[in-house]
C-alpha cells in the first residue's frame, strides 16, 4: 500500500507539471526545492538513504511525468509494442575484464566480445585471443561490419543480415513529446551541473529561497601527487586522523572528487588555502581545491544520478533512445551554444573521474547504439577532434578515462572511417592535430628535433598516430571520385609531416674526446614505430587503386624532390676504376652529418615496389617525367644509412656514445626494420637494377671510403687497416644482400606466405624455438598478425614440451636448402649461433661444412639487370684483389670473415649463371661471371680462379676449405653447361677423377679423426664414470636425486654377523616383539658441507646435523580452515583425528659439523641484515637460513643420530613372553604409574605419617612397583653434550613454530611437539609415497630417508633433555586413553583423536618409566620388544574400534572376506554393538572386515616406517615392491609388525583383557553423539587431500572470475579474482575492501585465507593475470607458472599473448606435490634468492 500511495503522490505532482504554462520550469523549481533536502544534508555522505530519498522524491514523479501514468504499466506497454530488443550487444567493459576477439573472423584486432556473447557465439571454436580490457570499450556483438563471420552470439542474432539502421520513432505522439520536452529539460541541467565552474551562481529556477552559509570544501584527483602525499597533506590541513584521511584519499581516487570539510565559507577557504600551501610543499602543483556551496554539490549529485537514469529509461525503447540522441546532438534554438554532447565532450578534461565515467557509458549506450546518430556523433567529434586531443594533452588522466577514447568506436568502423574521410577531411584532421602538438619541435631547417622534449606529453601525441591507424585499417574496395580527392589531401598533409622527419636529427661523427651529453634519440624512433604500420596501410591504400597509386608516387616523388636536406654541396668529380668513370659528387660518412630518418625516400622505394607488383609501372610514363627520376640521388641517403650501420659496427664512432649505437640497433631492429633497413636494401636494389652495374658499385666503394683501398691504396696505420678490413667484410655483406634478398613480393614472384616462410626457416636453423619466440622474431602486419600459423607445419616439427619449459619447433630436413648463411635478417650473434649449428648437422650426417647459397627466386622483370652486379668488371677486380691479399699472405690486409663473404659472393654468382644456362640455350645467356673470373688476368696467372685454386691448399683457410673445393665445383659444372653439357674432355675426367679421390681421402680422413675423437670422448666420459660414483660413495648424503637401493632393502651384511641367531632371514623380518630380526647397522663417515671434513657419527662424539625446516601444515587436514589450539582441548597432547594443522619437519639432506653449523648460522645473521629486502628470502628473528649448498630454506638442525640396533636372545624372549601376557603388561604398567604417582607425592607432602597409614599393603604395591625392572634393564645410551645441545635446539624450534608460540625450553609441550612431529612427518611421508605411486620402502631418495630416519631419532632422544617426570605424566595421560588409570580423569573419546600420533608418544615415551633415582636406567631389548609389542596391539585394536564407530554406512551384505576373518569381525562387531547404542544390526562380517581392511592400511604403513627407522629391520620384500595388491601388502605390513593377518583375532586372543575395555571404550558420551550424527566423526581411511579440480579449458575459469563479486564492497572497481588451490575459494585479492586483521595487522583477503586453511601457506592461482602466487607467510612470496599451456607448450602470464589455454595435468601434479612435499616455502626461498628484488612486493597485502 506504500508504494501505491508514493505512486500516487508522484502521479499528483507530475499532473501539476503537465497544467503548468512551462512546464520545463516547473520541473526546475520542483528540484529546487527537493534536491537540498536529499543531498548534501551532512557532512559525511548517505548513500542508501540518499538513493532512497531520491527516487521516491525526484526519479519516480519524473518518470511518472514522462509516461503520463504508472511507469510500472508504462514500461510493460512499450514491451508489449517491441522495439526494446537490440541487435548489438553494447556491453561497457570495466577495466580488467576480459574480452575476446577472434582471429580468424574479426575485421581488426579492435573488435572485441564480451565474456558471455563469446561463450555463446560461434567463436569459441575459432582462433581467439583474451585479453583484460583496460576500461572504456564496448562489446561488438550485433555489429555486422566488425566481423567476417558469426557476427551475433546466439543471445543478439535478430537474423539480420545487413548492418542495422535506425529505425522510424515508434512512439506515441504524447509520449514523444513529454519525452523530448523532459530529455531536453533534464540534459540541459545536467550540462550545466557536470560543466560548473567555481566562481558560477545557480541559476534563477534553482536559486534557494534561502541560501545558507553552508560550503564544502571539495578536493579533486590528479595524477601528480601520490596517496601518501594526499594524506599527509590531509592531516596536516583539516586535521584528521591517518585512518580518516586514507578514507578521504581512496574515495577521492574512486570517484574523482570528495567533499573534505564542511562548514561556512571562511572555514571552508582557510581549508582551502592549507591544503593548496602544504601540497604544494611536496610537489610543484597544489592540488586541485574547490568550494561549492552546498545547493551545487546537491544539484551536481543529481545530476550524476540523473545519468545513470537516462540509462535505465532509454533502455526502456528504441523510440526513447532516439529522442535522447535528437536532444543530445540539437544546438541551443538560439546557436548560441553548441549541443549539450559537444559541450559535455569539450569540458571532458576538466570533468572528475566519477562524472566522465557516466557520460562516457551514456553516449555507448545512447549515440552509438544507433546508426544514423553515430554518424552524427562521429562528424561532431571529428570537428572537435583537434581541440579534445589538446585538452587531453594538458590533462593528467589516463586515456581510458578520456573522450578521446570513444576514436576506436568510431575510426574502426569501415562505412564510417569512408564517410568520415569523405566528409570530415578525417585523414587531414588527425595529421594536423600532430603536427600542431609537434610545431614546437621544429627546426631552422623545418624539421623536428626533440632535444629536452617532455616525455610525458609527447606519449600521449603519439596516441594520436593511433586514430590514423584505425582510420586506414580496412582499405576500401570500391574508390569514389570523392573519396580519391580527400584520401589523396590526407596523403599529401601526411608527406608534410614525413617531411620533417626526412633528415632529421643528423649526426656527426666525432673526433678527438668522447661525446659530453648524449642526444636524444628515442623521441624520433618512436614516431618511427608509430608510423610503422601506418606507411604500410598508406601504401595498401595506394595499391588498391591504380590511379591513387600513380597519384601517390608522383607526389611522393616530387616531395622527395624538394627535401631541404637533400643536395650535395661539393663539386662533381670523376673516379676512375677498371677503365670505368663514374660521375659523383664526394662525401664521406665519417666526417659529414648523416641521418638515419628517410621515410620519403623509403615510402617512395614502397610504392615503387607495389607498381612492380601490379603492374601499374608501364602506365607511370603517363603521370610523370621518368627523366627526372634519378636513380643515384634515390640511393644516395640510403646508403649512407648501411654505411653509417657498418662504421658503427667497425667502431668508429664509439666517441658519439649509445646513443647512436642504439639507432642503428633498432634501424635493423625487427621493430623498424621493414620500413628503414629493409626499405633501404630495396632503394640500393632498384639504384642496381637501373644504374650501370660498374657505377653502381663504384658508388658503393666510394661511399664506403674503400675506392682508393681497391685501388691500390696503402697505410701502415694498424687502427686504419682494421677499419679497413670490417668496412670490406660489410661492403662485401651488402654486395650479399643486394644481390641475394628477393623475397619481397614485386621484386621477384614471391608471395607474402614465402617471405614468411622463409623468415621462420632461418629463425628455425639457428636453434629449436618456441612459439612465442618466433612471434617476437618476426614482424606484425597491422592487425598484429605475423602470419606465422599458416606456414609454420610446412616448414617445422612440434615437440611437446615436459613439466617444464615450453613446446618447441624444429626446423624440417626439406626446408634446410633454403638456408642462407648471410640472411639479412639475422644479427651478428644469430649468424654465428646459425653457422656454428648447420655445420654441426652436415658433420652428423656425413657432409662437409660448405653452407652454399641457396638458389634464390628470379628478379621481376623491373628488377632483372640486378644480378648484372654479379658479373660486371668492378666485381671481379673486387674479389680479386680480396682473393690476393690472401694468396700473397698479407696478413693484415685479410680476415676469414672478409674471405668467407667473398667466397659466398662467387657462389652466388655461379648459381645465377648455372641456374640461367639450366633454363635458356647458352646462346641467350649474357651473364658470364665464370669466363670474366677464368680470363681476367689470367695472362699474369691472376684471375680469381687461379687465386681460388691456390687457396684451396693454404692452411690457413682450413676452415673455408670445404667451400672452396665446393665452389671449384661449381665452375666445372658451369663450364660443362656452357659447352652444351657435351661429355667433358679427358683431362676434365682425369681432373673430375682427381677432385674425387682427393674428396674420398678427405672424407676418410675426417672419419678417422671423428672416430679417434669419440674413443677419446668415451675413455674421457668412463673415467668421468668411475670418478662420479667414487664421489657419490663418498658423499652419499650429499645426493638427495638417487633412489635408495642400500639403506632399506640390501641385507649384505656378513653372513657370521646374520647367523647368530637360529632364525632364518627371512623369519626375522619381523620389527616388534619377541621375534625381532637384526638390525642393519653401519658405521657411517659422513662429510661437512662447511669445512669439507668427514667424520664418523656416533652419538658420543661431536655433533653432526642435518639441515631442516619445520613448518605447519594443511597437507593431510580432514577440515581446511580449523583452528586446533583451544585453552581446554587436549591439542597438543592428543592429536584431533582430522589432523586440522600438523607440523612437519623436512631436510634437504645435507650435513654439517654443529660447530661449522653454528659459525655459519651467525655469519648469516651477521651479512644479511644489510641486504635489501632480505626479509623477503628469510626471516632472522625466526632463526632462518639457506642452506650453503642447495639454498633450500631452512630454520633449525636435526642432530645425526646413529641407530642402536637390538640384540634379542630369542630363547630367554620366549620364556618373558609366556609370563608378560598383555594383561600382566597392563597391571605392571599401571603398578608403575601408581608407584610413581606415590613417590612424587610423597616428595611433595610433609605429613609422611599419614601417607604411610592409608596406603595400606605398602610392601605388596613396592613389590609390583619394581617388577617392571624384572623383565630386563640397561644402561642409557651415552650422548655426547653437543648432540643433547643439537637435539634441543631442535625440539626448540618444533615447540615454537608448531604451536606458534616463543621459545621455551621448560615448556612441558617441547617433548610432546617432538614426538607429533616425528608422526606427522611419518604420515606425510607415507601420503607422498601413495599420491606418487611408489613402495612403502626403497622408494624414498636418500636426502627424504635420511631426514626421516633422523628425525625419528631425534624424537626418541629428545626425552633425555627434558624432566623424567614431565615425560611419565604424559606418558600416563595417553595411556589413559586406552586404559583406566586411576586419578587420571577426563580421558577423550576415541573417536576424537589420531591413533598414529598416540603410538608414537607411548612407543617415545615408555622408556621414562624405568628411570630410577639413584640410578639411571632404560628398558633392555627383551623388554622394549614386548613394550613395543603390547603397545602396538592395544593401538591397533583401538583404531579398528575407531574405524567401526566411525564407519556407520556400510552395506548390509558383501563378499571378499575369508570366512574365518568374517566370522570373528561379526563377533567383534556384536561385541561393540552390545555396549554401544545406537549401532545397526544388519551389517554382515564381510562388510566388517573389508571396512577395517581398508581403514587401517595407512596406520600400519606409517608403523611401519616407525619401527624401520627405530629398529633398522629390513622390511619384507612385498612392500619394496610398488605395485603390490592391497590385500599381499596389508599380510606383509601384519607381518613385519608382528599382528595377525586377521587383525579381529587380536580379539579373540586377548578377549578377558580387552573386552572390559571395549565396555570402556564404546561407553564415552561422544560415541553416541557421533552416532546420532550430532557430532562429525572422521572417516577410515582418510581423505587424501588434492589441489582442487581445474577445468580443462582456461576460458571456464575466466567466466567464473567475471562473474565474481566482492562480498564486501558492491563497487564496480577492478578486482583481482584469486583461487585457492586447496579448498577452491575464489578471495578478492590486492584490495582494501575485504584486508582483515591477523596478529593486529591488516593483510589482505590471501593472507588471510591462507593462514586458516594452509596454516600460513597457500597456493592461489590470480585468475585474470594467469599465474600461480606461492605464499608461506605475511611477508614472503613469489610467483610460479600457471598449470595451463597453449596449443604452443607456453604459459601467458598476464595473459600477454592472449592464446587459449589448457590446462596440463602433468605440470598441475608437479605442483600437487611440491605441496605434499612441503617445498612451498623452499620453492619461494629458491625464486627470491635468484631473482634480484630491488623494490619489494607487499605480499601481505595480496
Amino acid at each position: 500500500m506504500a508504494e501505491d500511495e508514493k505512486i500516487l503522490n508522484a502521479l499528483e505532482l507530475s499532473k501539476r507539471w503537465k497544467e503548468a504554462s512551462d512546464s520545463g520550469t516547473a520541473i526546475l523549481c520542483h528540484l529546487m526545492e527537493e534536491v537540498p533536502q536529499v543531498y548534501c544534508l551532512e557532512a559525511e555522505p548517505r548513500p542508501p538513504e540518499e538513493e532512497l530519498l531520491a527516487q521516491q522524491r525526484l526519479l519516480l514523479p519524473l518518470e511518472c511525468f514522462l509516461f503520463g501514468e504508472d511507469p510500472r504499466v508504462g514500461v510493460e506497454k512499450l514491451q508489449q509494442r517491441g522495439g526494446t530488443a537490440s541487435q548489438l550487444c553494447g556491453r561497457v567493459f570495466k577495466e580488467g575484464e576480459t574480452v575476446y576477439s577472434c582471429r580468424d573472423c574479426a575485421i581488426d584486432p579492435t573488435c572485441v566480445l564480451c565474456m558471455d556473447c563469446f561463450q555463446n557465439s560461434t567463436h569459441k571454436g575459432h582462433r581467439y585471443k583474451m585479453h583484460a580490457s583496460s576500461g572504456g570499450g564496448f562489446c561488438d556483438c550485433g555489429d555486422l561490419e566488425a566481423w567476417k563471420t558469426g557476427p551475433c552470439c546466439s543471445k543478439h542474432d535478430t537474423g539480420a543480415s545487413v548492418p542495422m539502421e535506425t529505425e522510424e520513432c515508434v512512439l506515441e505522439t504524447d509520449l514523444q513529446q513529454r519525452a523530448q520536452l523532459l530529455f531536453q529539460v533534464l540534459l540541459n541541467y545536467c550540462t550545466e551541473l557536470l560543466v560548473w565552474e567555481e566562481s558560477q551562481e545557480l541559476s534563477t529556477e534553482l536559486q534557494p529561497r534561502v541560501k545558507e552559509n553552508m560550503y564544502l570544501c571539495v578536493l579533486y584527483n590528479d595524477e601528480h601527487h601520490s596517496y601518501d602525499h594526499v594524506i599527509y597533506t590531509l592531516q596536516r590541513s583539516i586535521n584528521c586522523d591517518h585512518n580518516e584521511a586514507q578514507t578521504h584519499t581512496a574515495l577521492i581516487d574512486k570517484e574523482g572528487r570528495r567533499a573534505v570539510k564542511r562548514g561556512t565559507l571562511r572555514t571552508c577557504q582557510q581549508a582551502k588555502d592549507l591544503i593548496r600551501s602544504n601540497s604544494e610543499h611536496i610537489s610543484l602543483q597544489p592540488l586541485r581545491v574547490e568550494i561549492l556551496h552546498t545547493a551545487v554539490m546537491a544539484h551536481q549529485s543529481l545530476a550524476l544520478r540523473l545519468g545513470v537514469w537516462f540509462q535505465q529509461v532509454i533502455g526502456y525503447s528504441v523510440g526513447l533512445r532516439q529522442v535522447f540522441c535528437q536532444v543530445a546532438l540539437q544546438p541551443s534554438a538560439e546557436g548560441d551554444r553548441p549541443s549539450p554532447i559537444c559541450r559535455l565532450m569539450l569540458h571532458d578534461a576538466r570533468l572528475y573521474k566519477g562524472a566522465r565515467k557516466i557520460i562516457h557509458e551514456l553516449i555507448f549506450c545512447s549515440l552509438l547504439m544507433e546508426t544514423e546518430y553515430k554518424r552524427q556523433f562521429a562528424l561532431e567529434f571529428t570537428k572537435l577532434y583537434q581541440q579534445l586531443q589538446k585538452d587531453f594533452i594538458s590533462d593528467d588522466h589516463e586515456r581510458n578515462i578520456s573522450i578521446t577514447a570513444l576514436s576506436v568506436q568510431i575510426f574502426t568502423v569501415p562505412t564510417l572511417a569512408r564517410q568520415l574521410i569523405e566528409d570530415g577531411n578525417v585523414i587531414t584532421v588527425i595529421i594536423n592535430t600532430v603536427m600542431e602538438m609537434l610545431r614546437e619541435h621544429l627546426d631552422f631547417n623545418n624539421r623536428f628535433h626533440f632535444q629536452g622534449y617532455n616525455s610525458d606529453k609527447f606519449f600521449r601525441v603519439q596516441v594520436i598516430f593511433h586514430d590514423l591507424r584505425y582510420i586506414l585499417i580496412s582499405k576500401p574496395s570500391v574508390w569514389t571520385e570523392e573519396l580519391r580527392t580527400h584520401f589523396f589531401n590526407g596523403f599529401k598533409v601526411f608527406l608534410d609531416l614525413l617531411n620533417c622527419m626526412q633528415g632529421m636529427e643528423e649526426v656527426k661523427r666525432q673526433f678527438g674526446q668522447h661525446i659530453e651529453v648524449e642526444p636524444e634519440w628515442e623521441a624520433g624512433f618512436s614516431i618511427q614505430i608509430q608510423l610503422h604500420h601506418i606507411l604500410s596501410m598508406f601504401q595498401d591504400w595506394c595499391t588498391s587503386d591504380e590511379m591513387v597509386l600513380l597519384m601517390a608516387f608522383k607526389e611522393c616523388h616530387r616531395y622527395f624532390l624538394r627535401c631541404t636536406n637533400q643536395p650535395l654541396h661539393s663539386e662533381p668529380v670523376d673516379a676512375y676504376m677498371c677503365k670505368h668513370i663514374f660521375h659523383h659528387r664526394p662525401y664521406k660518412v665519417s666526417q659529414e652529418p648523416v641521418s638515419i630518418h628517410l621515410p620519403i625516400s623509403r615510402l617512395l622505394a614502397g610504392l615503387y615496389v607495389h607498381l612492380c607488383r601490379t603492374g601499374a609501372l608501364k602506365l607511370l610514363p603517363q603521370y610523370m617525367d621518368l627523366e627526372s627520376l634519378d636513380f643515384t640521388f634515390l640511393a644516395e641517403h640510403p646508403l649512407r644509412c648501411v654505411v653509417l650501420a657498418a662504421q658503427v659496427s667497425a667502431e668508429m664512432w664509439r666517441r658519439n656514445g649509445l646513443s647512436l649505437v642504439s639507432q642503428v640497433y633498432y634501424y635493423q631492429d625487427v621493430k623498424c626494420r621493414e620500413e628503414m633497413y629493409d626499405k633501404d636494401i630495396i632503394i640500393l636494389q632498384i639504384a642496381a637494377s637501373k644504374m650501370d652495374s660498374n657505377h653502381f658499385l663504384m658508388l658503393i666503394l666510394l661511399r664506403f671510403e674503400l675506392f682508393d683501398v681497391f685501388n691500390g691504396s696503402s697505410s701502415k696505420d694498424q687502427e686504419v687497416l682494421r677499419q679497413w678490413n670490417k668496412l670490406t667484410e660489410e661492403m662485401l655483406y651488402l654486395l650479399i644482400v643486394i644481390a641475394g634478398e628477393r623475397y619481397v613480393p614485386g621484386i621477384s614472384g614471391v608471395s607474402r606466405e614465402d617471405v614468411t616462410m622463409r623468415e621462420v626457416i632461418h629463425l628455425l636453423c639457428i636453434q629449436p624455438m618456441a612459439h612465442s619466440s618466433l612471434v617476437k622474431s618476426l614482424p606484425e602486419d597491422e592487425s598484429h598478425e605475423t602470419g606465422l600459423e599458416t606456414v609454420i607445419a610446412k616448414v617445422s616439427t612440434f615437440k611437446k614440451p615436459g613439466v617444464s619449459g615450453h613446446g618447441l619447433y624444429e626446423v624440417k630436413k626439406e626446408c634446410l636448402q633454403e638456408f642462407n648463411p648471410f640472411f639479412y635478417h639475422y644479427t651478428k650473434s644469430q649468424f654465428s649461433k646459425a653457422e656454428d649449428t648447420q655445420k654441426k648437422r652436415r658433420v652428423q650426417e656425413g657432409n662437409d661444412k660448405a653452407l652454399r647459397p641457396p638458389i634464390p627466386p628470379p628478379f621481376t622483370e623491373a628488377f632483372s639487370r640486378v644480378v648484372c652486379l654479379l658479373g660486371c668488371d668492378v666485381f671481379i677486380h673486387v674479389l680479386r684483389h680480396v682473393l690476393q691479399r690472401v694468396v700473397e699472405d698479407r696478413a693484415p690486409l685479410w680476415t676469414e670473415t672478409m674471405i668467407q663473404r667473398a667466397l659466398h659472393l662467387i657462389a652466388q654468382a655461379l648459381v645465377e649463371e648455372n641456374s640461367q644456362l639450366g633454363a635458356a640455350n647458352v646462346e641467350d645467356v649474357t651473364f658470364n661471371f665464370s669466363l670474366k673470373a677464368r680470363q681476367i688476368g689470367s695472362e699474369q696467372g691472376k684471375s680469381l680462379f687461379h687465386f681460388l685454386s691456390k687457396m684451396k691448399t693454404l692452411p690457413s683457410l682450413e676452415a673455408q676449405k670445404d667451400m672452396i673445393t665446393w665452389t671449384l665445383q661449381m665452375f666445372e659444372m658451369v663450364k660443362c653447361l656452357r659447352e652444351n653439357s657435351s661429355p667433358a674432355p679427358s683431362q676434365s675426367v682425369e681432373q673430375a677423377k682427381l677432385e674425387e679421390s682427393v674428396q674420398d681421402k678427405e672424407k676418410a680422413e675426417r672419419k678417422r679423426k671423428a672416430e679417434a675423437a669419440k674413443r677419446h670422448r668415451q675413455k674421457v666420459m668412463a673415467q668421468m664414470s668411475a670418478m662420479q660414483k667414487n664421489f657419490i660413495e663418498t658423499h652419499k648424503m650429499l645426493y638427495d636425486n638417487m633412489p635408495d637401493s642400500g639403506n632399506q632393502a640390501d641385507t649384505t651384511t656378513e653372513p657370521s654377523s646374520v647367523c647368530e641367531s637360529p632364525m632364518e632371514l627371512s623369519e626375522s623380518r619381523v620389527a616388534v616383539g619377541p621375534q625381532q630380526g637384526m638390525g642393519i647397522s653401519e658405521r657411517e663417515s659422513l662429510t661437512c658441507i662447511l669445512c669439507q671434513e668427514e667424520q664418523e657419527v656416533v652419538a658420543g662424539g661431536a655433533a653432526m646435523v642435518l639441515t631442516a625446516c619445520v613448518q605447519r601444515s594443511t597437507v593431510l587436514t580432514q577440515s581446511h580452515g580449523r583452528s586446533l589450539y583451544t585453552p581446554d582441548g587436549c591439542y597438543p597432547l592428543l592429536m584431533p583425528p582430522d589432523l586440522a594443522v600438523g607440523t612437519h619437519t623436512g631436510s634437504c639432506g645435507h650435513v654439517m659439523h654443529a660447530t661449522c653449523w653454528q659459525k655459519y648460522f651467525e655469519a648469516v645473521q651477521n651479512t644479511t641484515r644489510n641486504r635489501l629486502h632480505a626479509e623477503m628470502i628469510i626471516d632472522l628473528e625466526n632463526g632462518e637460513y639457506l642452506c650453503p649448498l642447495c639454498k633450500s630454506l631452512c630454520n633449525t638442525v636435526i642432530p645425526l643420530i646413529p641407530l642402536e640396533p637390538a640384540s634379542l636372545n630369542y630363547e630367554s624372549a620366549e620364556i618373558v613372553g609366556q609370563l608378560l601376557t598383555l594383561q600382566r603388561w597392563i597391571q605392571i604398567i599401571l603398578a608403575r604409574i601408581k608407584g610413581l604417582c606415590v613417590k612424587a607425592q610423597e616428595a611433595e607432602e610433609s605429613s609422611e605419617s599419614a601417607t604411610v597409614a592409608e596406603m595400606g599393603p605398602f610392601g605388596e604395591d613396592q613389590a609390583e612397583f619394581r617388577s617392571i625392572l624384572s623383565f630386563g634393564v640397561q644402561e642409557p645410551r651415552k650422548f655426547s653434550e653437543s648432540v643433547l645441545q643439537m637435539v634441543q635446539v631442535c625440539a626448540t624450534t618444533v615447540h615454537r613454530v608448531g604451536l606458534q608460540v616463543p621459545p621455551n625450553e621448560q615448556c612441558p609441550d617441547v617433548p610432546i611437539m617432538a614426538w607429533n612431529t616425528c608422526a606427522y612427518t611419518i604420515q606425510a611421508t607415507e601420503n607422498m609415497l601413495v599420491e606418487e605411486g611408489k613402495g612403502l620402502f626403497g622408494s624414498l631418495q636418500n636426502r627424504q630417508l635420511a631426514g626421516l630416519k633422523a628425525v625419528v631419532q631425534f624424537a626418541a632422544a629428545q626425552r633425555r633433555r627434558s624432566s623424567q617426570a614431565v615425560i611419565q605424566k604424559h606418558f600416563t595421560d595417553m595411556l589413559a586413553v586406552l586404559v583406566p588409570i586411576s586419578n587420571v580423569e577426563g580421558s577423550s573419546s576415541i573417536l576424537e583423536m589420531d591413533f598414529f600420533h598416540l603410538l608414537v608418544g607411548l612407543v617415545l615415551s615408555i622408556p621414562s618409566l624405568y628411570q630410577e633415582e639413584a640410578v639411571d636406567l632404560q628398558p633392555s631389548s627383551i623388554s622394549t620388544a614386548y613394550n613395543h609389542l603390547h603397545l602396538l596391539h592395544l593401538v591397533t585394536m583401538a583404531h579398528v574400534l575407531q574405524i567401526l564407530l566411525s564407519s556407520q554406512d556400510l552395506p548390509a551384505g558383501m563378499s571378499g572376506a575369508k570366512e574365518e576373518e568374517a566370522e570373528s569381525a561379526a563377533a567383534v562387531y556384536s561385541t561393540v554393538a552390545q555396549y554401544t547404542g545406537g549401532l545397526r544390526t544388519d551389517i554382515s562380517g564381510c562388510s566388517v572386515a573389508d571396512c577395517v581392511r581398508k581403514g587401517v592400511l595407512p596406520f600400519l604403513r606409517c608403523s611401519a616406517l616407525l619401527f624401520n627407522c627405530l629398529t633398522g629391520v629390513p622390511p619384507p620384500e612385498e612392500l619394496l615392491d610398488k605395485a603390490v595388491t592391497p590385500e599381499v601388502q596389508l599380510e606383509a605390513l601384519c607381518c613385519y609388525l608382528a599382528l595377525p593377518s586377521n587383525l579381529f583375532q587380536l580379539f579373540h586372543t586377548h578377549l578377558d583383557t580387552v573386552d572390559p575395555l571395549i565396555q570402556r571404550w564404546c561407553g564415552n558420551p561422544a560415541i553416541s553423539k557421533a552416532l546420532t550424527a550430532q557430532v562429525a566423526a572422521t572417516r577410515y581411511p582418510r581423505k587424501r587431500n588434492r589441489l582442487i579440480n581445474l577445468p580443462e579449458d582456461y576460458s571456464v575459469l575466466l567466466n567464473q572470475a567475471s562473474q565474481f563479486k566482492c562480498p564486501v564492497s558492491s563497487d564496480d572497481d577492478r578486482k583481482h579474482p584469486t583461487l585457492c588451490l586447496f579448498c577452491g575459494d575464489m578471495l578478492c585479492s590486492q584490495s582494501t575492501c575485504c584486508q582483515k586483521q591477523l596478529d593486529g595487522e591488516n593483510v589482505g583477503a590471501c593472507t588471510a585465507h591462507a593462514a586458516t586453511c594452509g596454516a600460513g601457506v597457500g597456493l592461489f592461482l590470480r585468475v585474470r593475470e594467469c599465474e600461480i602466487v606461492l605464499m608461506a607467510s605475511k611477508t614472503r612470496g613469489s610467483t610460479y607458472p600457471a598449470p595451463y599451456l597453449d596449443d604452443y607448450g607456453e604459459t601467458d602470464p598476464q595473459l600477454g599473448r592472449g592464446n587459449p589455454l589448457h590446462l596440463c595435468p602433468e605440470r598441475y601434479r608437479k605442483l600437487h606435490y611440491l605441496w605434499l612435499q612441503h617445498c612451498v616455502p623452499e620453492e619461494i626461498a629458491r625464486s627470491l634468492e635468484v631473482l634480484n628484488v630491488m623494490f619489494a612486493f607487499e605480499w601481505h597485502s595480496l
